[in-house]
């Protein structure tokens, strides 16, 4: 296991497991924007879903790094809440405002909690891919 396998990790559980809750929220009504948006980003017009992928790989790589030989059950709690804190934080406190919006979504509770849920989700998918491609 490398880092290699640490970012496909991440960058595949964005697309599967971060999106399968984007999915499952927007269809709750509880997340506006729907899930595997195609939208070009600034400023290199790379579609908002390859990049959201791209960074979940960089995160895949951190995670791995932090939760490399913790035992069970504290490697996939470690991955949750790692997965759910850290990379949310980031989001919240530095992406939203550089891209205009309020610092950690103006403190609403509902996009703090959805945003905590769907990187929880990435994090225990990363942890479970990570596992499955230690066994290749």
């Amino acid at each position: 296991m490398g880092y290699l396998e640490a970012f496909i990790a991440g960058f595949v559980s964005t697309l599967v497991f971060h999106q399968g809750a984007v999915a499952v929220l927007h269809a709750a009504g509880l997340w506006a924007k729907a899930p595997f948006d195609l939208t070009a980003t600034r400023p290199f017009r790379v579609p908002a879903l390859v990049s959201l992928a791209f960074w979940g790989g960089l995160w895949g790589i951190a995670l791995w790094l932090a939760i490399l030989g913790a035992p069970d059950p504290r490697y996939w709690v470690l991955a949750a809440v790692l997965g759910a804190a850290v990379p949310s934080f980031v989001a919240l406190l530095v992406v939203f405002p550089l891209k205009g919006l309020p610092l950690a979504a103006g403190w609403d509770p509902k996009v703090i909690g959805a945003v905590l849920f769907l990187n929880g989700a990435w994090g225990l998918g990363t942890a479970l891919l990570l596992r499955l491609l230690a066994r290749l």
